[in-house]
């Protein structure tokens, strides 16, 4: 099995909290851990969201919170893709006619990837990464050329 032009580059991710009860978050932690250890794919939490390539967003939008999401979106690169990781973020859950929630995060940015759970499963948070990677795939039109390029030798 040969993996695509785009698996040669690690993928930066950054999270934000956008008002999570931290149960969420937790489970982003464990998938960095040894058991799970993402890194060894190439995925890699970074500090800023100028170098990431997928913006992971725990909690439902608060008012307070609302405004930092829509400048870290604008400051990522094209192109990126947005990963909502558990039920507060996708829906609002017990929160979403709170005085002081915004809305779910597909209300304020565009989202590529739902990941649904309460609090979801660090495999979860692993299969989120991977549907976000091939989001990119799709965006950065990796893989169509090299795979004609080799159907072409394989052909000759």
């Amino acid at each position: 099995m040969k993996l695509s032009k785009s698996f040669d580059k690690s993928l930066w991710v950054f999270h934000f909290n956008a008002g999570s009860c931290n149960g969420c978050d937790i489970e982003i932690l464990a998938a960095l851990t040894p058991r799970y250890d993402v890194e060894r794919f190439g995925i890699k939490l970074v500090e800023t969201p100028r170098h990431a390539d997928v913006l992971l967003v725990t909690g439902p939008v608060t008012k307070q919170t609302k405004k930092p999401l829509e400048r870290i979106y604008e400051q990522m690169m094209d192109p990126k893709a947005v990963l909502v990781i558990g039920n507060c973020g996708n829906t609002g859950h017990i929160f979403h006619d709170s005085y002081n929630i915004a809305g779910p995060v597909d209300e304020v940015i565009p989202v590529d990837v739902h990941i649904p759970g309460c609090a979801v499963r660090p495999e979860g948070v692993i299969f989120g990464v991977v549907k976000a990677w091939e989001a990119l795939e799709k965006m950065r039109g990796a893989g169509t050329k090299e795979e004609t390029k080799e159907e072409a030798e394989e052909a000759a």
